[in-house]
């Protein structure tokens, strides 16, 4: 994770995770929170569960994870989505509860941020230009096994690369 967009994105998906299980806890117990509810509480916790694996796979900068993520929240938020904009285009439908929109607000979030992810994923050329290698990385890109020359040692390649 060397870009910005990374960690913006990923701090972005922790606020957006955090928020969920406040919802969910908050429906849990009956407390209100100004018309916010889960769509499906079951589903929502199961989603958190799911989140939290597929945060770990995009921090290490693996394209399955976004994937997932994508994948779950499309399928949880999307028919929400698609009714709000509906909804919203049709003139003769009166919605008579505001919070109506609210949530559909949060579920456009919902949408938009893993597609976000996995935009930055596939246009990560850092990614895939400067793979880890554990085997060898932990020599060659380690300055404590640099040996200092002076003008008595010999000056051969000690390294194979």
């Amino acid at each position: 994770m060397k870009n910005l967009s990374t960690w913006l994105l990923v701090m972005f998906m922790i606020m957006f995770w955090v928020f969920r299980i406040v919802v969910a806890f908050a429906f849990e117990i009956n407390m209100d929170l100004g018309g916010i509810v889960p769509i499906n509480q079951t589903m929502e916790i199961i989603l958190l569960f799911v989140v939290l694996l597929c945060l770990i796979f995009i921090v290490k900068r693996k394209i399955i994870g976004a994937l997932i993520y994508l994948l779950a929240y499309g399928m949880y938020f999307g028919a929400t989505v698609i009714d709000g904009v509906k909804s919203l285009f049709d003139i003769t439908n009166e919605v008579s509860n505001p919070m109506y929109y609210l949530n559909t607000f949060i579920a456009l979030i919902g949408i938009i941020l893993p597609i976000c992810v996995l935009f930055d994923l596939l246009l990560d050329k850092n990614r895939k230009a400067n793979p880890k290698d554990g085997k060898t990385d932990w020599f060659y890109n380690n300055k404590d096994y640099d040996r200092n020359l002076d003008d008595r040692a010999d000056k051969n390649n000690y390294r194979t690369m």
